[in-house]
């Protein structure tokens, strides 16, 4: 930031290295003080029949692939997110009703309670690596082969 010194010493002048004057384009002077000519912008080229983005996207998700990525998807999560739902409220309902059974130690001063707690965590990272696992070996590759269609069926409209 420069402040100029003289007549207008009161005016802050911003020097920002990442302004793109060519992006911004309106109220800019042309470097002689005067207003610089506004670019009109080309006109609209004419609708072409054909799909449009929304038909094509339309299209990718009614197709064979995008149901199979999202079959393999659910039928990993759902069963998953069951069974830690299960495990998860096993453990708050075993707290709250039987805290003889919780408060059993298992060795030294770990109880069952902090075992159980402790396997909460251990599960959420276990679940957490086998999530990426899976994602990685069943569903990323074939997501991204979806996405490189769908970007080069998208591509064809802007031309």
């Amino acid at each position: 930031m420069e402040k100029p010194e003289g007549r207008d010493a009161a005016a802050v002048r911003l020097d920002d290295p990442w302004y793109d004057a060519l992006a911004s384009g309106w109220g800019e002077l042309d470097g002689t003080g005067a207003p610089a000519p506004v670019v009109p912008t080309p006109p609209a080229a004419p609708e072409r029949p054909g799909p449009s983005a929304g038909d094509i996207y339309l299209e990718v998700q009614r197709s064979v692939a995008f149901q199979e990525v999202r079959s393999r998807y659910r039928r990993f999560v759902v069963p998953t997110v069951l069974a830690f739902l299960v495990w998860y409220l096993a453990y708050v309902v075993a707290a709250t009703t039987a805290p003889g059974l919780m408060a059993r130690p298992v060795t030294g001063a770990a109880n069952v309670a902090m075992v159980a707690g402790l396997g909460q965590f251990l599960t959420t990272f276990l679940l957490t690596w086998a999530y990426a696992r899976h994602a990685r070996l069943r569903r990323d590759r074939a997501a991204l082969d979806l996405r490189w269609d769908t970007q080069e069926m998208t591509r064809g409209l802007e031309r």
